[in-house]
């Protein structure tokens, strides 16, 4: 982005197509940016160079409602903009070549769980799974970049909380979070048979970037004692649940095969 800037600011304005209309104008800039960036654009970024008085929420809505039946469309999500093939060409680019890897049905589940249920623990994970999480599961939707350690629950113990990334939203094709489907839609897509219990009911979901009220923040050296399989210990988390971990680890869990 600070390349793109420095190019557009060497750009003497005389020099500038003159056009009558200043959103065409603007749009043109916003195109440009968009085409020339390696990755998703926010709209502070792109209104920096936006002309004097134009906004740029109106230029990239326009923009977008442009593209809308071209072969490439502007699209937002996470929060920014890019370009994107338009979905029903999307065969066409298929070359069937390379193996296709497909998450197993245990890392579905947890992160849909994660995903609805954010700020959310690995105990509370399982609880709501009712099956133990197999090793490496976390791990994987770690590395895939769509779940991030968030902090530290305010509780014994202080287990490590669970949210989503901005790279969720951007693969999925999501504005916000708040745009998953809720239970009415689900019942829609054929995903519930009917029979569900008369308190049942789906959680608001929530990626608010800052803790919760519940919720500490991470050690600076956490992240790279994750990544290396040993969990920080500290004064605060107690024996038994060290045990507990080992008993879990000895037990077998077909439900979670990834197999």
């Amino acid at each position: 982005m600070a390349e793109l800037a420095q190019l557009f600011a060497h750009i003497d304005p005389s020099q500038r197509p003159v056009r009558g209309d200043g959103l065409a104008e603007a749009m043109r800039i916003a195109e440009a940016l968009l085409f020339a960036a390696a990755e998703p654009l926010a709209e502070k970024d792109i209104e920096k160079r936006m002309p004097s008085g134009v906004a740029a929420a109106a230029v990239l809505e326009a923009l977008r409602t442009d593209y809308a039946l071209r072969g490439v469309n502007l699209v937002r999500s996470g929060g920014k903009w890019m370009f994107r093939t338009a979905a029903d060409l999307a065969w066409l680019l298929a070359t069937g070549e390379g193996e296709i890897k497909r998450l197993s049905r245990a890392a579905l589940e947890t992160l849909a769980i994660v995903a609805y249920h954010q700020p959310v623990t690995r105990a509370e994970i399982e609880d709501i799974r009712g099956v133990a999480i197999s090793k490496g599961t976390l791990d994987l939707l770690l590395e895939t970049g769509w779940v991030r350690l968030r902090g530290r629950r305010r509780a014994p113990g202080r287990p490590i909380t669970y949210g989503t990334t901005e790279g969720f939203l951007i693969h999925f094709g999501l504005e916000a979070i708040g745009d998953l489907p809720g239970l009415e839609e689900l019942k829609g897509a054929g995903l519930f048979d009917g029979r569900l219990p008369q308190a049942f009911g789906i959680p608001e979901p929530c990626d608010d970037k800052g803790l919760g009220p519940d919720e500490d923040p991470l050690e600076d050296n956490i992240s790279a004692d994750f990544a290396a399989g040993t969990p920080a210990a500290g004064p605060e988390r107690p024996a038994w649940r060290d045990d507990l971990a080992r008993a879990k680890e000895a037990l077998p869990a077909p439900e979670d095969c990834d197999s």
